[in-house]
C-alpha cells in the first residue's frame, strides 16, 4: 500500500489444474519483467526453456527480466533472501512477487509467512490468492480434498480452465459449486486470451497508478450496490444511543467433510473507536483462529476516518495493520469486514462485533474484564 511494499500475489490450485501453463502465460507479458516468480521446491515446473527443479536453489534471471527461484526449507527465508538481495544490488528491485504452491498445498502456511513475519511483513504484502481450477475433475477434487475446497474459499480470483473438454452441464454444476464456496471471487476463464495477463494478480490491495488500494475490488464488495435489499438492524446496536446499524450482504455457506464454510460481510455505519476494533480482532483469532480462513477489512477509526485502517488476517496470523492515506475517490466510506470462517457460528462473530462497537455489553463482567487488560494485535499501533 505504500511504495515501499511489494505486493505478493499466491497462484495455486490441486494437482493438474493448469498452474504451470498460466505461469508460461504469465511470464511472456511485458509487466512481469520486474517481478519475481517462486517455485515451490515440491515436483518440478516448465518454464518453456527452463525446468525448475527442487535441487536448484539459485536465482535464475529468466530471458525476458523475470527472476525465478526455488523454495528450499522455509518460504520466509526465500522472501527474506530476495529482501537481502535487492537491499545489496545482488538483484534487481522487483515489482510484485509470485509464489506457485504445490497442488496438495493448503494455501494458508503460504499467507501466513507473508504476513506473519515481522521482516517480510515490513516488505512484503498480500494482494491477492488466484485459485486455478479444473473444468473437467473441479467438482470431484473439491469433494475429496479438503485442500481443494479450502483453495477456492479463500481466493480472490477463481480461472476455470480446460473448459473446452467439459461438457456444459458440468461446467455450469462446477460455477454453481464455486460461487456457493467462494461468491465474491470473479471467474476468469483460463482459455481466454487475456487469462494469462499480470492484470489478473491486482486484485485491489494495490492500485498501481494512485498506491491506493482499491476497496471495493479488494473487498470485492457487492453490497454498497444493494445493501438496501440485505440488511438487518444488529441487536447490539440501540438508536436510542445513536449507534448505526451493521449491514450484511449475503452469506453463503457449503457443507462437506463435517465443515461449514461460510462467507459474509459486516458493515458498519460510524468510525469505530480504535481498542475497539483491536479488542474485537484479537479475541476472534486468539479464540477461534483456526477456524477464521481469511478476513479482510477497511475500517473507518475515530481518530482519523479520513484514513482508513487496512485489516488482513488468515487463521490466528495477521499482517501488522496499515493506514491508508485516504479513501479511494468514490469509495464508499464506512467501515467493511469481509469473512470467510469454517464452523463457526456468523451470529457469533457478529454479537462479537456488536458487543464491541456498541454500548450494550459494556457492563459484561467479561467486558470489563477485557477492558482493564486488553489483548492487542503485534504491530497494531495508530
Amino acid at each position: 500500500m505504500t511504495q515501499t511494499r511489494i505486493p505478493v500475489s499466491i497462484l495455486t490450485g490441486f494437482l493438474g489444474a493448469g498452474k504451470s501453463t498460466l505461469l508460461n502465460r504469465l511470464l511472456k507479458d511485458p509487466a512481469m519483467k520486474d517481478a519475481a516468480v517462486i517455485i515451490n521446491e515440491f515436483g518440478e515446473v516448465g518454464i518453456d526453456h527452463l525446468l525448475v527443479e527442487a535441487s536448484n536453489d539459485a536465482v535464475v534471471e529468466l530471458s525476458d527480466g523475470c527472476l525465478c527461484c526455488t523454495v528450499r526449507g522455509e518460504l520466509v527465508d526465500t522472501l527474506a533472501e530476495l529482501i537481502d538481495g535487492m537491499q545489496t544490488g545482488r538483484i534487481k528491485p522487483l515489482s510484485r512477487i509470485v509464489i506457485e504452491t504445490t497442488g496438495l498445498a493448503d494455501p494458508a502456511p503460504v499467507m501466513q509467512s507473508v504476513m506473519g513475519h515481522p521482516a517480510v511483513a515490513q516488505h512484503f504484502d498480500l494482494d491477492g490468492v488466484v485459485t486455478v481450477v479444473d473444468a473437467v475433475n473441479g467438482l470431484s477434487t473439491i469433494d475429496a480434498y479438503p485442500e481443494a475446497y479450502k483453495q477456492v474459499a479463500v481466493a480472490d480470483r477463481l480461472i476455470l480452465t480446460k473448459k473446452t473438454l467439459a461438457d456444459e452441464a458440468t461446467i455450469s454444476a462446477l460455477t454453481q459449486r464455486l460461487r456457493s464456496l467462494n461468491p465474491r471471487a470473479p471467474i476468469t476463464d483460463g482459455d481466454a486470451a487475456d487469462a494469462g495477463s499480470a492484470a489478473m494478480l491486482i486484485n485491489g490491495l494495490y492500485d498501481p497508478a494512485s498506491k491506493i488500494a482499491d476497496v471495493d475490488r479488494w473487498l470485492k464488495d457487492e453490497m454498497a450496490a444493494d445493501d438496501h435489499h440485505h440488511h438487518d438492524h444488529h441487536h447490539g446496536h440501540d438508536h436510542h444511543h445513536g449507534h448505526g446499524h451493521d449491514h450484511h450482504h449475503h452469506a453463503h455457506d457449503v457443507n462437506r467433510h463435517g465443515a461449514s464454510i461460510r462467507s459474509y460481510a459486516i458493515l458498519h455505519d460510524e468510525p469505530i473507536d480504535p481498542m475497539a476494533i483491536n479488542m474485537f480482532i484479537d479475541l476472534l483469532r486468539s479464540t477461534h483462529g483456526e477456524k477464521l480462513l481469511r478476513m479482510k477489512a477497511i475500517v473507518a477509526l475515530t481518530d482519523r476516518p479520513d484514513k482508513p485502517l487496512v485489516l488482513h488476517g488468515v487463521q490466528s496470523i495477521f499482517h501488522p495493520p496499515v493506514r491508508l492515506p485516504a479513501w479511494p475517490e468514490g469509495s464508499n466510506r464506512k467501515t467493511r469486514l469481509v469473512l470467510i470462517t469454517r464452523d463457526l457460528s456468523e451470529s457469533y462473530v457478529r454479537d462479537l462485533f456488536g458487543a464491541f462497537t456498541g454500548k450494550l455489553a459494556i457492563d459484561r463482567p467479561d467486558r470489563a474484564a477485557m477492558m482493564d487488560n486488553p489483548l492487542s494485535i503485534p504491530g497494531f499501533k495508530f
